[in-house]
């Protein structure tokens, strides 16, 4: 699920199952040589809103505890075998017996608590195994593993489970409608219903040819490995190939000197130390319990002390950005919401979905921080707040605190051009923004169609937007990139949702002399934008660095560069893109990250493709910036050029190292 979306949804309740008798020693051989996988299908199967932390720790416990306590398990004949399974697997009844076991736990473990029945034990934290001073999570993957993720999170418990047997167990749909049923589910039918919502390949685009030494873009028109399910089985989903991570490590050091407070209060006053004090405090909704009391731990945690500008403040201040927004919304006068934003916010909870863009801290406030907005968005209640380095976005549900969410973006030293809107909320592949005082229109505009015009979504008094179609989750083939255009007294600019709290502004011009892109600009290089998202992205600046005529008088084509800037400064991204004329979209070339190259500091590009002519011969084909005094092919291609521009012809699939020497005598390779 998106961080967004914070509602949570039922499950149904599970039935018995029995059958013939599995020996307890068949059970743990399958589950030692089988263990990765086994834990790999309870990761997929458990809710998102654990976080990745516990689910990683949940996934393992569970697994370790489907051994039987006795001598004999229960059925495992319901239960089918994988189709393609792996040797030693396929027609394995303990195999078939202790996966069972892991898939009815894990979706046990996704039903929320109720006064109604006592809690199963897969309902309940695990006791092992247990991580003292360290976080685990799976290696995080790219666009594609990030795109399933949320949209397996969109699916209930069940669906999630048909999708992961058919993908990762390889089983029809009758058998794993009988491995459903048999984990206690009502309707398996309805849950495979529900998972055939995720059907759909993702287009891919590129240039016709290959080339190595170059960077030539590899990945146009390959498949993807097993379908649509081959994601199932990459490292952003293996709970057994971990990164560590401290904890908060100030946290912890608070932590100690709280513990030894409480123990000296403990003989004097031990009884008040539950209390919550004078100061007529309520429950903190889903925060986890205090760690601190002292005086600047409780200033920013009161509501009462919040920044709060004043609506005009902007007009005479001698800075514009987030720091004169005013706070917005009907919700500004709630202290118990206020409260409990603040409280989650500095002690998040285990059931608190926390985010943060590459590079943000999302430690508690240093002092009082500044509210920009609280309100009701959707079916959700937010509050949008503010401390100079980052923003942070609290949303519950309207009915409860269970499954709030908080998530973190940095924001430092941002200019009236980067404090235009901030997503408020995303709501079915739709988005609303929450728009700077100093804005005076928005629209949105689809930049795949520039001459199509703009539509003006309804923006009442306090600045928040309508919904709209936005690109940041949609995946499959692009035919649309919608963007908000906002006009304000300095000019008009694009921005762009990549998924994040603040969207990344688009420009276009030669490094150190960007300015605001058009729409017509953009317009072929729209669909590049979803190769960075969820990096953290500040920025995105198109620049045509070289035009060259083709080889056999068929046109002319333009050479781009595209570079990606972070609010953090390092992980920008670099993408090289050829353009040949007559065609609508180019392909990518070439592609690095945190390079300088195509940048203010450094300006100079070099990059190749191989080429085929509309006459059918092949051509390498290499462009540098105008700064380039030659440029030559060395390896399985041979060839040089005075300037920028390089046209060789050879054949299919060569390789060659392309080299180019600036002005100045300075030599660089090409960006791969």
């Amino acid at each position: 699920m998106q961080s967004q979306d914070v509602a949570p949804r039922p499950h149904p309740a599970s039935a018995a199952a029995s059958g013939p008798v599995v020996d307890v020693e068949q059970a743990e051989a399958a589950l030692v040589e089988h263990y990765p996988r086994l834990v790999r299908l309870a990761y997929l199967v458990l809710p998102p809103s654990l976080g990745r932390n516990r689910r990683v720790l949940t996934a393992h416990a569970l697994t370790q505890r489907t051994l039987p306590r006795g001598r004999a398990a229960g059925d495992a004949s319901v239960v089918p075998a994988q189709k393609t399974a792996a040797k030693g697997r396929d027609g394995d009844p303990g195999y078939a017996y202790v996966r069972l076991r892991v898939l009815r736990s894990a979706l046990e473990a996704g039903r929320p608590l109720t006064f109604r029945a006592w809690p199963k034990r897969a309902q309940l934290p695990p006791l092992l195994p247990r991580v003292w001073g360290l976080r685990l999570f799976p290696r995080s993957g790219g666009a594609d593993e990030l795109a399933l993720d949320q949209r397996l999170s969109a699916l209930s418990a069940p669906a999630r489970a048909a999708y992961v047997l058919r993908g990762l167990e390889r089983l029809a749909d009758a058998d794993v409608r009988k491995v459903l049923t048999a984990a206690g589910e009502e309707d398996p039918a309805a849950a495979l219903a529900e998972a055939d919502t995720m059907a759909g390949a993702e287009g891919t685009a590129g240039a016709e040819g290959t080339f190595d030494a170059a960077g030539a873009d590899r990945a146009a028109g390959a498949d993807r490995a097993d379908g649509r399910y081959g994601l199932l089985t990459s490292p952003e989903f293996d709970p057994c190939s971990l990164h560590a991570r401290p904890t908060d490590l100030m946290r912890r050091r608070q932590h100690t000197r709280a513990a030894l407070a409480a123990a000296a209060a403990v003989a004097v006053c031990g009884a008040l130390l539950g209390m919550p004090g004078g100061d007529g405090w309520g429950p903190d909704g889903a925060a986890a319990p205090p760690y601190a009391r002292n005086p600047a731990a409780q200033a920013a945690l009161d509501p009462g002390r919040l920044t709060l500008v004043p609506a005009a403040a902007w007009k005479s201040s001698a800075r514009t950005d987030f720091s004169v927004w005013p706070a917005r919304g009907t919700l500004t006068g709630d202290k118990a919401l206020l409260r409990r934003a603040l409280a989650v916010w500095a002690r998040p909870g285990e059931s608190v979905q926390v985010s943060a863009t590459p590079g943000t801290p999302s430690g508690a406030p240093p002092g009082p921080p500044q509210l920009l907005y609280a309100g009701e968005v959707d079916q959700s209640r937010v509050v949008l707040l503010h401390d100079g380095l980052r923003i942070v976005r609290y949303a519950e549900p309207k009915d409860g605190t269970q499954g709030a969410a908080l998530d973190f973006a940095r924001v430092d030293s941002a200019t009236e051009a980067d404090a235009g809107a901030v997503v408020l909320g995303r709501t079915d592949g739709n988005v609303r923004y929450l728009t700077a005082p100093w804005v005076r229109t928005a629209t949105v505009r689809d930049l795949l169609k520039p001459a199509a015009g703009t539509t003006r979504p309804a923006r009442p008094a306090d600045g928040l937007t309508e919904p709209f179609a936005s690109p940041a989750q949609r995946t499959g083939p692009c035919r649309s990139w919608n963007v908000l255009e906002l006009t304000d007294r300095t000019g008009t600019r694009l921005l762009t949702d990549l998924g994040e709290l603040t969207p990344a502004r688009l420009t276009s011009g030669r490094p150190g002399q960007a300015r605001d892109a058009s729409a017509a600009a953009w317009s072929p290089l729209a669909c590049s934008l979803a190769t960075v998202r969820g990096q953290g992205v500040r920025s995105v600046n198109s620049w045509e660095y070289a035009r060259q005529s083709l080889p056999d008088a068929s046109g002319t084509a333009s050479w781009l560069c595209t570079r990606a800037d972070t609010w953090r400064g390092g992980g920008q991204r670099v993408l090289a893109q050829f353009h040949a004329s007559g065609q609508r979209y180019g392909a990518v070339t070439a592609k690095a990250e945190n390079v300088a190259a195509c940048g203010s500091k450094d300006p100079h590009l070099l990059a190749g493709v191989l080429w085929k002519s509309p006459k059918g011969d092949w051509y390498l084909l290499a462009a540098g910036s105008k700064d380039m005094a030659s440029v030559r092919a060395t390896g399985g291609i041979s060839g040089s050029a005075r300037g920028a521009l390089l046209a060789v012809r050879t054949e299919q699939g060569a390789r060659a190292t392309l080299r180019g020497t600036l002005d100045n005598g300075r030599e660089i390779t090409a960006l791969h």
